[in-house]
């Protein structure tokens, strides 16, 4: 590297991963340069190391711990993938049992906890009452927050884990003033959280099990996805030291943003707007037209250039709970005729407008009854693990530090201060 001012030349190391490009460790530049890099959004820097999860876009990869997520999607379980991430390998029988029965035996939350809800009003946003009860779960389990004991790092995130979906059960359940759920421990992850959604003390409700094994594959499908800007609010949460429970309130509040979790949302936005079938070429001809503002939302990726991997599997899951509910909402078959023209129209292919896992899970939770407030909140019930998971990674690498980005200062160098009655 040549400083082209000065005619000096420096060597910066560049570091190999397993996969996916080198990296040039910049470590000390400023110190040996007088420089900083400037890079908003962070689009061009690697944070972390990391052996999680490893996304080419390009070529449409996502992979967590090696293992393909369609591979995962349609073989493993949502609580294996939890495992995967964890422990990086799933689990075998014995271990897969013990796993289950002791994220089984976190699901209750703290009956105080009640209480915070009555303090939301009937209309907050749910994942207003996520920040805050998520956040809360510290005052509640305090042998789970020393950062520095491996053994209640383990406990805290068992404890996400498990309570994320009762707790996102009761931000429902508040909101449309029915009683709270209890977990039912006889049943698995996604069939508990459908039960703690939509039964009701006055009748028995059966788990419909197409629909817990959708749900099961929109969890696995969300688990993690590298460095985001949730994961990373996460991380530089965690490096100051905070407790878990406090970094994962950070990262759901990061989440809520409109530009990270609400994609899905948006989709059923857009399909509102759409109306109906017969006006669909007149929005096609709208999102063709780069001069007018309307895009068509749930079609690319900014990370997959080519195709989302998640989409295939969600495109099987969405179908098949269409068909086993088969119902007739008008919005649902604009999405239906919307993605037939999204493969064949020669626009959307040749620009590789695929629909993407947004779109699919926004039809597949529209069908399931499940309104569009609680989209997101369904989001960061999957995305747990994979906070706590990278948070975990990050508590453990020696090479961490608490983050610190630097600026470009473009603000007033410097004046002198004047008295009021003289401004």
């Amino acid at each position: 590297m040549t400083d082209n001012a000065t005619g000096k030349s420096f060597d910066m190391p560049v570091i190999e991963g397993s996969v996916g490009p080198s990296v040039i460790d910049i470590r000390k530049l400023y110190a040996e340069t007088g420089y900083f890099t400037y890079d908003p959004g962070f689009t061009s820097t690697g944070s972390c190391q990391s052996e999680l999860t490893y996304i080419d876009g390009d070529v449409g990869i996502l992979r967590h711990r090696g293992y393909a997520i369609d591979e995962l999607a349609e073989n493993a379980d949502f609580l294996e993938v939890c495992h995967l991430l964890l422990y990086g390998e799933l689990p075998n029988a014995t271990d897969k049992a013990k796993f289950e029965n002791d994220i089984t035996m976190h699901t209750m939350v703290h009956e105080q906890m009640r209480n915070f809800y009555n303090g939301f009003r009937r209309d907050a946003h749910p994942m207003a009452i996520m920040c805050g009860v998520v956040g809360a779960l510290s005052a509640f389990y305090h042998d789970s927050t020393d950062i520095n004991d491996p053994k209640q790092r383990m406990i805290s995130a068992y404890r996400l884990i498990a309570k994320m979906p009762t707790i996102a059960a009761m931000a429902y359940k508040y909101s449309i003033g029915q009683p709270f759920r209890y977990p039912n421990n006889k049943l698995g992850y996604a069939e508990n959280f459908l039960q703690m959604m939509f039964g009701n003390p006055c009748e028995d409700y059966e788990v419909n099990p197409v629909l817990a094994k959708a749900m099961d594959r929109i969890l696995i499908l969300h688990a993690d996805h590298e460095q985001n800007a949730s994961t990373s609010t996460v991380r530089l949460a965690g490096s100051s030291g905070a407790n878990p429970f406090a970094c994962i309130a950070a990262g759901i509040a990061s989440l809520w943003g409109p530009a990270h979790g609400g994609a899905n949302e948006a989709v059923l936005v857009m399909l509102n707007e759409i109306g109906d079938v017969k006006n669909i070429p007149e929005y096609v001809a709208k999102a063709k037209d780069k001069n007018d503002p309307f895009r068509l939302m749930g079609f690319g990726h900014r990370v997959y250039k080519n195709y989302d991997p998640r989409a295939k599997v969600m495109q099987e899951t969405c179908h098949e709970v269409l068909k086993e509910l088969n119902i007739s909402d008008p919005l649902l078959d604009v999405a239906q005729e919307l993605e037939r023209i999204a493969r064949e129209d020669e626009y959307f292919i040749e620009k590789k407008l695929y629909p993407n896992v947004d779109f699919y899970s926004g039809i597949i939770f529209k069908a399931m009854g499940i309104p569009v407030s609680m989209f997101t909140v369904l989001f960061a019930v999957a995305r747990t693990v994979g906070w706590i998971s990278q948070w975990k990674e990050m508590i453990e690498d020696p090479s961490q530090k608490i983050g610190r980005p630097r600026q470009l200062f473009t603000g007033v160098a410097e004046r002198p201060f004047v008295p009021v009655d003289k401004r």
